[in-house]
């Protein structure tokens, strides 16, 4: 089975029909995402996972059951609770009841030694994500912003074997290649979890002067943050996983108080970053709720920080480069004062 990466329709799709089905107060996403769908375009699709982000794409996982009943569709919730006995058995259940309809839909039964081999295939998936961010955190003129996120994005569409084959053939060309190093400022970008920003985005904000060291694009790709074991029960070993080492994100509950928004300082440190870019599309929820509380950890930490929304079809990018050229001016300025 091949899983896909449905990330709405981008800025190359005119949605006619998908406008019909959601009201104007919400992100985009849902309305591209029904345009792809009544289009045709995934007419080859034979099943939609729908993860636990926010309401909306609860919302969007009930409208393609009615639309699209021939499809197999489930909403896929995730623990509230952290407790190994609780929200640890509660996802080892949601996990053996996803198995056991993916094994109806694929016509056989799917082992734990299947399961295992694919852990194993992704842990080096994830290894070799986590060697290019490193790289690019270390030297973001060799793996700029934009090539990083498109060869990311080819693997919501590849066996993972041939993605993690063109990740290292890329790590390579990039270590390889003599590229000038601009005189940017290292910025953090957040806030992009789920609906995907045009990729002029990401350009204008590197010829704005801004080098992105880390960001939660495409964190499906980043979402464990260590190897899964391949030797146990694969279905209690991903619910650990989960629960003990995931990345933080306005989609995910955090229990601790305290710890709230400190994921961002850390990458902040990690990265060797001078600032922080909110960029959250418009109307999302989960992004735009947490903003405040991570934006007063960040004054707290003294990180300096500036936002603006999108829309995944954005087209007038001036704005956004005047704001984050300003921002990189102004950090450039406060650390030469220090």
């Amino acid at each position: 089975m091949l899983p896909l990466g449905v990330l709405g329709g981008g800025d190359q799709l005119e949605v006619i029909h998908g406008d019909a089905y959601y009201q104007s107060y919400i992100c985009r996403i849902p309305r591209s995402t029904i345009e792809l769908g009544v289009s045709g375009r995934l007419d080859f699709v034979d099943g939609m996972l729908f993860p636990s982000i926010c309401d909306v794409i609860r919302n969007l996982s009930g409208m393609w059951k009615m639309m699209f009943p021939h499809v197999y569709v489930r909403y896929f919730d995730v623990p509230q609770n952290y407790r190994d006995d609780i929200g640890g058995n509660y996802y080892v259940s949601e996990l053996a009841e996803l198995r056991d309809h993916l094994a109806e839909l694929r016509g056989a039964p799917i082992t734990d030694a299947e399961l295992n081999a694919s852990i194993a295939l992704y842990n080096e998936n994830r290894r070799l994500v986590r060697e290019l961010y490193a790289l690019r955190a270390e030297a973001p003129w060799q793996a700029p912003a934009p090539e990083v996120y498109l060869i990311i994005r080819a693997g919501m569409v590849l066996p993972v074997e041939e993605h993690s084959a063109m990740l290292r053939d890329y790590i390579a060309a990039a270590k390889a290649e003599d590229r000038p190093r601009r005189d940017n400022c290292r910025i953090v970008l957040t806030g992009a979890f789920c609906e995907q920003p045009p990729l002029n985005l990401i350009k204008s904000l590197e010829l704005s002067g801004c080098y992105v060291v880390d960001d939660d694009l495409l964190l499906v790709t980043r979402w464990l943050t260590a190897d899964v074991p391949t030797d146990g029960d694969p279905l209690r070993s991903l619910a650990l996983a989960f629960l003990h080492q995931s990345e933080s994100t306005a989609a995910k509950y955090e229990p601790n108080l305290a710890e709230k928004g400190q994921h961002l300082v850390r990458a902040v440190k990690r990265s060797g970053a001078e600032g922080v870019i909110f960029a959250a599309p418009s109307f999302c929820d989960p992004a735009l709720l947490d903003r405040p509380m991570l934006q007063h950890v960040l004054k707290d930490a003294g990180i300096p920080f500036i936002a603006f929304k999108y829309a995944e079809n954005s087209g007038q990018m001036q704005p956004i480069r005047e704001q984050a050229g300003t921002f990189a001016d102004s950090i450039k300025l406060w650390s030469g004062a220090a």
